[in-house]
């Protein structure tokens, strides 16, 4: 496709127009972004001088004394209610507990048998230590019979030195 020298001088004229406006977006991209770096960093700087030591003041004085009132009212409920009932149920519960110790050592005639918690371990082989007793020696009597049919003298398990010959006839 030919064009015109006219339109080839209109057209080279359009792409320097377009490459001015191109460098000229590119300087203002560029200075919007330091124009928003040193306001990010003015915003930084006003929130820590203004914001915060303000925002504390405001908390000290309203907030803090409800919150210092809810904590101390939380410490009296637990240590002064709380605790105390939990005290007075498990007392009763350890008095039940005696109670019926006694009512049972009194109906067994004076031995208290002793919960399942704190009996004393059982002395003495169970079945499973008696099994395992008998499958050791039984497994000691095998190696044995073992090393006895390796090692015993027997006549015909030897092979003759001499080499076979004919009988005698």
């Amino acid at each position: 496709m030919s064009l015109s020298r006219k339109r080839k001088k209109e057209l080279h004229k359009l792409q320097d127009q377009a490459s001015r406006l191109w460098e000229a977006q590119q300087v203002l991209v560029s200075d919007a972004a330091d124009i928003a770096r040193e306001a990010r960093r003015q915003a930084g700087n006003y929130g820590r001088e203004q914001i915060v030591p303000q925002a504390r003041d405001t908390y000290g004085k309203y907030a803090a004394p409800y919150v210092d009132r809810g904590v101390a009212v939380s410490k009296h409920v637990v240590n002064d209610k709380v605790v105390p009932a939990a005290g007075a149920v498990v007392g009763s519960a350890l008095s039940v507990w005696d109670a019926a110790n006694e009512t049972r050592a009194k109906l067994s005639g004076g031995r208290i048998p002793l919960p399942a918690i704190i009996e004393p371990p059982k002395r003495g082989i169970g079945a499973g230590g008696i099994i395992a007793i008998i499958f050791g020696v039984a497994a000691a009597l095998g190696v044995a019979y073992a090393a006895w049919q390796t090692l015993r003298a027997d006549d015909e398990l030897w092979v003759a030195d001499d080499p076979l010959r004919a009988p005698d006839a």
